[in-house]
């Protein structure tokens, strides 16, 4: 496709003028952009290792090479990082590979060894497929690694690596890192605050420290989440900064020069230091072309010199395009070039502050603007407050940037109590703001069709008011109507939906049984578990449900339609036979017809003692019991021509209640 795209683009400018192409431009534009979409789909493929003939998951060999091809991330005895594959063992022989894995390594708590990026070793690994997601809304782990080119992941303990004593990372990727530790060891010294000191870490250098579930909900809640990864705008603070020191070398074209040399390479030095996330690339690339043309006195075009830095990423790693902060981070520079400007000229006045203060409040809303649907998308929740929000911690951010900077320099450290002061002050504020009522709009949960439609809808309601156009301003009106149906269509399911969802979970079990915005939870985790908001609570969230009331089998409950009693369960006209630890060493005898039976507790119950009256169709079998007794039910139940359903490594198990 892509030839024959490039060969008819070719034809048509050979023949330009005998065939008076000019009158159908916008023609050859949309065979430039599938002449560039089928570009990106070859870089794709050509980049996708698991394609490769010599590819580690193609082999046999459970004696690997690998070299950590990013900073590790340690969590106590646990530490997690990518190794990339140099070659394997088979039969003895040494054989070239490609590809690489999620590597978790479970330390040795007397002697744990330092892992760093660039560290090669031999491990003696058995590798799986990263597993999909179980469960309904669960995050899909496999399709995020798979956006990183990751598509295996394996679980070591540390007697199972030997090092080879090399580092064969990139030198300048390691000096950076090696750099950048230093400088969190030296806030870590400077700043008495944890919680200070992790957002300084991460809003200076990048460094992913462990911010507290209150902070990240906080900024998240009120719309500034970007100001604690290094963006745009760092970049941009950063490059302020250096313009301004440098101004001595404006006076002549050989000095022009050295300026743009110096100030790129800070620049990029910067970005090196700050782990080279696509924002800030993206930024770098921009401020490069723009302050060359400066130099050159060069006339630039923001959107080419967007589109520019965004082929330059994609060509390199072209799996960006599926990155949440790479779309996001185009998008909003998009509204702040072709957007804000048109904001802005709504409101004109000769106050200078408050002009200024339209400027910042115009470029928020531009970002929010264009942003709107990808947010609600990927991360269900809309901060009411986020003009406010971002109008405050403008000034505080730019105080935070350039303090955090100063007081890395020696003989600077004085300064740290201050730059600890205004973070904390910050945080304090955005908490009471996020704890304002009303201030987000969670659970907002839209699907792809939905997310389309709203996308147009809004794109072409800005593109119609730009150029007073009632045609596209009535086609706009018209995708946001058929985006309210659906969205009118999805309540309604709310309203109607009885359902009970069997969710598949490691260890544990969980059954939700739903009516309507009511659900009553069957589950031996609570609410403040990690498994439970990562398996459940999406799930439950998706379904827009507004009360949930959780039990568990040892007591019997009794909640409108659901009835728990005597080791059954009645939900409307589904019934329930629960055979767990209760019914050890039991029978069951009588005459009874259910639904299905769930086998849970490692049972001990004789399935076969059971009397040939009592009647079913399906068998459950959850994650609380072990894998051998899972293997001994699953069997009978084949052997009975009983269907049957495993909680565990399996898809979560629903079932819709008719009306």
């Amino acid at each position: 496709m892509l030839v024959v795209v490039l060969l008819s683009i070719l034809f048509l400018n050979v023949t330009y003028k005998r065939f008076n192409i000019y009158r159908y431009k916008g023609a050859v534009g949309i065979l430039i952009y599938i002449l560039f979409f089928n570009l990106g789909s070859l870089f794709c493929l050509l980049n996708n290792e698991s394609l490769n003939q010599n590819y580690f998951a193609k082999t046999n060999c459970n004696y690997l090479k690998v070299w950590v091809n990013n900073e590790p991330q340690q969590n106590g005895n646990i530490v997690r990082f990518k190794a990339k594959v140099r070659s394997g063992y088979l039969k003895g022989k040494q054989i070239s590979l490609s590809g690489q894995m999620l590597l978790t390594v479970k330390l040795d708590s007397l002697k744990p060894i330092q892992l760093k990026y660039g560290d090669e070793m031999m491990i003696s690994v058995s590798y799986t497929e990263v597993e999909p997601p179980y469960n309904p809304a669960e995050f899909d782990f496999k399709a995020w690694l798979g956006s990183q080119n990751i598509y295996h992941q394996a679980f070591i303990d540390q007697n199972h690596i030997v090092s080879t004593k090399k580092n064969v990372g990139n030198s300048i990727i390691k000096m950076a890192l090696n750099l950048r530790e230093k400088q969190v060891a030296k806030y870590r010294t400077l700043i008495k605050s944890d919680e200070a000191f992790a957002v300084a870490s991460t809003l200076i250098l990048g460094y992913r420290a462990d911010l507290s579930k209150e902070t990240l909900s906080a900024y998240s809640k009120t719309g500034t989440i970007h100001a604690l990864s290094v963006s745009g705008a760092h970049v941009a603070i950063i490059y302020v900064v250096l313009d301004f020191m440098f101004f001595f070398l404006n006076k002549n074209s050989a000095l022009r020069i050295l300026k743009l040399l110096l100030l790129c390479t800070l620049i990029w030095g910067y970005a090196l230091l700050t782990g080279l996330s696509p924002s800030v690339v993206r930024s770098a690339i921009m401020i490069s072309i723009l302050i060359t043309a400066k130099v050159l006195s060069k006339k630039t075009n923001s959107y080419n010199v967007l589109a520019f830095s965004a082929f330059c990423q994609l060509v390199y790693n072209p799996f960006l395009i599926w990155d949440v902060g790479f779309q996001l981070s185009y998008l909003a520079v998009f509204g702040l070039i072709y957007l804000q400007p048109k904001i802005y000229n709504l409101l004109y006045t000769e106050h200078n502050w408050i002009d200024k203060l339209w400027s910042f409040t115009s470029m928020s809303l531009a970002a929010q603007i264009v942003t709107f649907p990808l947010s609600i998308y990927y991360f269900y929740q809309f901060p009411f407050y986020f003009l406010f929000a971002n109008l405050f911690i403008t000034i505080p951010l730019i105080f935070m940037m350039y303090l955090g900077i100063v007081v890395l320099i020696p003989s600077f450290g004085f300064l740290a109590p201050i730059f600890e002061w205004i973070i904390n002050f910050t945080n304090a504020v955005l908490k009471w703001i996020a704890n304002l009522p009303y201030a987000s709009f969670s659970s907002i949960w839209i699907n792809l069709p939905e997310f389309v439609l709203l996308s147009l809808s809004l794109g072409l309601f800005i593109y119609a008011l730009t150029k007073l156009n009632k045609q596209l301003l009535f086609s706009s009106l018209f995708l946001f109507v058929c985006y309210q149906l659906l969205i009118l269509r999805d309540d309604l399911k709310v309203f109607q939906q009885r359902k009970i969802i069997f969710f598949s979970l490691r260890k544990n079990y969980a059954a939700a049984f739903i009516n309507g915005k009511e659900a009553i939870l069957i589950s031996d985790i609570n609410s403040d578990d990690k498994n439970y908001a990562f398996s459940i609570q999406p799930a439950l969230a998706q379904l827009q449900l507004n009360k949930i009331s959780i039990i568990d089998f040892k007591k019997d409950t009794v909640l409108g339609q659901f009835i728990l009693k005597n080791n059954q369960i009645a939900f409307f006209q589904y019934r329930m036979l629960l055979i767990d630890e209760k019914l050890n060493n039991k029978k069951i005898n009588g005459k009874a017809t259910f639904s299905s039976i769930w086998l849970s507790g490692n049972t001990k119950f004789n399935l076969a003692k059971m009397d040939v009256d009592v009647k079913y169709k399906t068998a459950i079998i959850d994650a609380s019991n072990k894998d051998y007794k899972i293997q001994i039910l699953k069997k009978h139940m084949e052997n009975n021509d009983k269907d049957v359903h495993v909680l565990k490594k399996n898809k979560a198990y629903l079932v819709q209640i008719s009306q």
